[in-house]
């Protein structure tokens, strides 16, 4: 938080000097009731007790004071807001390898279950996109506000061929922009669109390199967040890539299916977004869900004078209440 006029934040002294005044006060009457009462130990307990119910009314009252004057400096935050026709595609990677069991239940059915949270936490006017991409690219779900539709297009996904990393991009750039249209750019060069890359494997397939799709992304402004899914030890059988039999060169008949973090953490980097690495199915859905609450909002500045201001006048009526509940008085 900031203050437009900060140096008035000085008044706010007042507070403790006020405080201590209704303090020494208190002290005079309390003072001038034991040397004029004749009360027994009993009464006397109760009086104490009763003297700190009637504080209320005083302490509400700082509070108003504190609130007030914090109003006068002109209190500013950051408000965060989805930004204007923000788009956000979900590109996945629907390649063989996403069937490997190391991240229950499987791979895709871990990416699912997280993309579904994550269309649940986008802000209603956001609108989303779904591009899968294996051996090449397919547009599943132009971006839309409609949430039904995006969880249909989830469920549609199913693992095969390769891996376009690429090309997946290269559409997925190319469908934001329709998109978000001529929307301006932020004071970073970026437009109110984004992607969420998540692939669990290395480049097999394409004519577009992995960096080349970074750097068309770049270039129009869009980052690219990126979740690398799975672990060093997935591996799959032939069956899975459509080779019959089993032995070979890998030890049972399995193939190993690696993640490739550093490709991926390249795209992010190259265009401001952000990478994360998920080796379950609780993170990778922890991941969704953190770029579900914070992606396509801008963040803006904006003086609450208003609030400090409201917030006085609430506790300034709740002291005038308890004073004339509780009987206290105000300083």
């Amino acid at each position: 938080m900031t203050f437009g006029s900060p140096y008035l934040l000085v008044l706010l002294l007042i507070v403790p000097a006020v405080a201590v005044a209704a303090f020494w006060l208190e002290r005079r009457r309390a003072r001038y009731a034991v040397a004029f009462t004749n009360l027994d130990v009993l009464a006397a307990v109760v009086q104490r007790r009763r003297r700190v119910i009637a504080l209320l009314p005083v302490l509400l009252f700082l509070l108003a004071l504190a609130a007030a004057t914090a109003a006068l400096a002109r209190p500013r935050a950051v408000i965060s807001t989805p930004s204007d026709r923000a788009t956000v595609v979900l590109l996945v990677d629907v390649s063989g390898s996403m069937r490997a069991d190391d991240v229950k239940p499987t791979r895709l059915d871990a990416a699912a279950n997280a993309m579904s949270a994550f269309v649940d936490r986008l802000p209603s006017q956001v609108r989303a996109g779904l591009i899968s991409f294996s051996s090449g690219p397919n547009v599943l779900v132009p971006p839309t506000t409609d949430r039904a539709l995006m969880h249909e297009g989830i469920e549609l996904l199913t693992p095969e061929g390769g891996t376009a990393i690429g090309d997946g991009l290269g559409v997925a750039v190319q469908t934001v922009k329709a998109a978000v249209g001529d929307a301006p750019r932020n004071k970073d060069g970026k437009i109110p669109g984004a992607i969420v890359l998540l692939s669990d494997g290395a480049q097999t397939r394409g004519a577009l390199t992995p960096l080349q799709g970074a750097a068309m992304a770049k270039n129009a402004g869009i980052r690219v967040f990126t979740v690398a899914l799975g672990t060093n030890h997935g591996t799959l059988g032939p069956s899975a890539f459509g080779f019959g039999g089993g032995g070979g060169l890998f030890p049972g008949g399995r193939f190993p299916v690696r993640p490739d973090p550093v490709t991926l953490a390249a795209i992010a980097r190259v265009t401001g977004g952000t990478t994360f690495r998920a080796q379950s199915a609780a993170k990778v859905e922890h991941v969704y869900r953190q770029l579900g609450a914070s992606i396509a909002r801008r963040h803006k500045e904006r003086e609450i004078t208003s609030w400090f201001a409201g917030a006085a006048a609430l506790l300034l009526l709740g002291s005038l209440g308890a004073a004339r509940i509780t009987g206290g008085r105000l300083p």
